[in-house]
């Protein structure tokens, strides 16, 4: 299917050489449909899982916990609109779900992304804290009250550097497109934004992140007496983190900067192959990005004890149950697994 390389019409005064700077766009809507319902599934149950386990154990919080928790907010606020983009790209780029949907849904992406990376840097500085300077914050992360309020106050930051959104059209109220920035006209504009955020909202962050795993690596390596336990899942929620932003984020903020530059470039008249290229490869990052809301759930398994020996549990009796109704054509008595359950733990505390 051959479609404008841009993302909304163009018109003759905009560039009169459109027709020689078309796009086959039917790879976009087959990946990003089928990553995108990919996402979903397991965000859902991800972030759903790992939050209801959070909510359950909150007599246990630390202000970790607290930081966890917002960022699986923001990924379950994105991730309840992946199956309208679900259905637009399988439609082929036929957005059925109104024009103010289409605004509020593409403005949640950015918050989930924004948000992302502000939760992931509060974490990166809270382990920097607890491990490089214990003395010093012993006891403090107990206290909730503190980090509620630098959430709220991270909050405030995120919806200050996407509310400029607001002003950029990403939809015409008559047509059937939802585009993931903005429309040409306002493209000379929302180009150096976009750059700006970029900058303060993913390059800063990313540096303070780096600077703290690079103290806490270094403090892990050198300090033999570190609890093992702390040892191991401080360095595999470093580990996580650093994949996100490899796999994640840095693609994505890379190409969408060039993306847009290459858009700017061919409405003075330039198209040539390798710009066609950067428009496949943002769309390829674009689905990398999401997946950010399918990968943050792992931290769960590493700032919450809780939650491995909770999914095992869950694990355990659906096997059993299956095994049980296999076997024997009837219901599985359910106190008498709870009081398994209970011995299996008490010979594991023993082991």
């Amino acid at each position: 299917m051959e479609e404008d390389f841009f993302e909304s019409p163009i018109t003759a005064g905009n560039f009169n050489a459109s027709s020689h700077c078309n796009v086959n766009k039917t790879f976009t809507f087959h990946f990003l449909s089928s990553v995108y319902l990919i996402v979903f599934i397991l965000g859902l149950l991800g972030n759903g899982f790992g939050l209801w386990n959070l909510c359950m154990n909150w007599k246990k919080w630390t202000s970790l916990n607290v930081f966890v928790l917002n960022l699986g907010i923001a990924d379950l606020l994105y991730v309840g609109t992946l199956p309208f983009f679900v259905s637009y790209y399988l439609s082929e780029g036929v957005w059925m779900f109104g024009y103010g949907f289409c605004r509020l849904a593409r403005l949640l992406f950015h918050i989930n992304m924004y948000a992302s990376i502000t939760f992931l840097t509060c974490i990166s500085v809270q382990r920097y804290l607890g491990i490089v300077h214990p003395m010093k914050m012993m006891g403090s992360f107990q206290n909730l009250r503190p980090s509620m309020y630098i959430s709220i106050l991270m909050w405030i930051l995120v919806i200050i550097q996407i509310l400029p959104n607001l002003y950029y059209t990403n939809a015409m109220k008559n047509d059937t497109y939802c585009h993931d920035s903005t429309i040409n006209e306002h493209l000379e504009s929302y180009a150096p934004y976009t750059l700006s955020i970029t900058i303060t909202g993913f390059f800063i962050p990313f540096l303070i992140i780096m600077t703290c795993y690079t103290r806490v690596l270094n403090v892990l390596t050198k300090n033999k007496n570190v609890d093992p336990n702390l040892k191991s899942r401080s360095i595999k929620q470093v580990f996580i983190i650093l994949i996100l932003f490899a796999v994640c984020f840095f693609p994505y903020y890379i190409f969408r900067n060039l993306n847009l530059l290459s858009r700017v470039w061919q409405l003075r008249g330039t198209c040539t192959r390798s710009l066609k290229n950067v428009y496949i490869s943002y769309q390829v990052t674009r689905g990398l990005a999401a997946m950010n809301s399918a990968i943050n759930p792992l931290l769960y398994l590493v700032t919450n004890e809780n939650f491995v020996s909770k999914f095992r549990k869950i694990h355990r009796r659906a096997w059993y149950t299956i095994v049980y109704v296999a076997r024997n054509h009837s219901v599985p008595d359910i106190k008498a697994m709870s009081m398994n359950e209970k011995e299996e733990d008490k010979m594991t505390e023993v082991l």
